[in-house]
């Protein structure tokens, strides 16, 4: 069984291939291999995910195998506003109809216990995922310019109101 735990720095590396792999696997035949493998190896590199660990307003979580290898990724932002924005949710291919997703997205949303919603931006045409993010509750309220220097292709905001209970 996997256990989700926050991320550490010796996790930086497995975290970053497995971005690098998802983002291959699912952006490539949306945006073409090379604008993927770019937008990619900047984004996803291990000294930008290093970085993101040392920030405060971020919290990154990995799912472990009992092996020690990563099984999945996380990484959730607050912006100065107290608004949290799901950043990542990645699992290796080898995990998809597992449930891991599922876990990973309460484990972020555990961690942000008490506030009042959480957003994401996924771009169209990454139909697995917004399948998956509808199911758990969140809806589009936006349509917006791709972020991620991703020229010529829409995103999709969605956002999940959450019990303050």
């Amino acid at each position: 069984m996997n256990r989700i735990r926050a991320m550490i720095e010796q996790d930086v590396a497995s975290a970053s291939r497995l971005l690098g792999d998802s983002w291959r696997r699912t952006y490539a035949p949306i945006m073409g291999a090379e604008t993927t493998a770019r937008l990619s190896d900047d984004k996803h590199s291990p000294e930008r995910l290093a970085a993101e660990l040392r920030d405060d307003n971020k919290m990154s979580f990995v799912a472990e195998r009992p092996d020690g290898s990563i099984a999945g990724y996380a990484m959730a932002a607050m912006d100065e506003k107290g608004d949290v924005m799901l950043d990542r949710l990645h699992v290796d291919k080898s995990e998809f109809g597992s449930g891991l997703a599922t876990d990973m997205l309460h484990a972020v949303l555990a961690a942000h216990a008490g506030i009042a919603s959480i957003a994401l931006e996924v771009i169209e045409g990454n139909d697995r995922a917004i399948a998956f993010y509808r199911k758990h509750g969140f809806e589009v309220v936006e349509k917006r310019a791709a972020a991620h220097g991703v020229g010529g292709h829409a995103s999709l905001i969605m956002r999940r109101v959450l019990s303050r209970a």
